[in-house]
């Protein structure tokens, strides 16, 4: 058996779970969040606490099985307190501002780089930082890795977007030629 799989899922306060015609619903604080369930595995709703089983043990099976815990899992934690990952800009003239809902960047280009804000994600900055808020862990990674490559870490000056604590391995430049 999954050793993650078959740990329990434990509901935060406020947050409640039900599921109809093999779609998982998740509500909570933050706004709903919808996953189908595979075939193969099952989903047992308790008051206080969710239960995946699979069917059999057959290979496909098993492989969702732990993947489907983990799922509802992020889930239940996005919609009671949701997801933030934050970005480092660092370079001459590199600055973020929110504009609405959208975020402006400028990263030395001729112009500057508008993101919009999909639905559920909402931007914060303050000096440097960059915060993607959201009830989605997918969404919000997915957003931050987009964000981030705009202006990937270069090795050689170590300018760029980074992800808060991310470390680069710089590089030496080039000497001068030997006469």
């Amino acid at each position: 058996m999954s050793r993650i799989g078959k740990m329990p899922i434990k509901l935060l306060p406020g947050v409640t779970a039900s599921l109809k015609d093999r779609t998982l619903e998740v509500k909570g604080k933050l706004g709903n969040l919808y996953r189908n369930i595979s075939t193969g595995i099952s989903v047992e709703i308790g008051k206080e606490e969710i239960l995946v089983t699979r069917a059999s043990d057959s290979r496909t099976d098993k492989s969702l099985h732990g993947l489907t815990r983990t799922l509802i899992q992020n889930m239940v934690v996005g919609v009671g307190e949701g997801f933030k990952k934050v970005l480092q800009i660092n370079g001459v003239g590199y600055r973020a501002s929110v504009a609405g809902k959208a975020l402006q960047l400028t990263l030395g280009f001729s112009h500057e780089v508008k993101y919009p804000a999909p639905e559920g994600i909402t931007f914060s900055v303050q000096g440097n930082e960059i915060s993607v808020f959201g009830r989605d862990k997918e969404m919000v990674g997915q957003v931050a890795a987009e964000i981030r490559s705009f202006r990937p870490p270069e090795p050689y000056k170590g300018k760029g977007i980074f992800y808060f604590g991310e470390k680069i391995i710089r590089k030496a430049g080039k000497t001068g030629a030997k006469k």
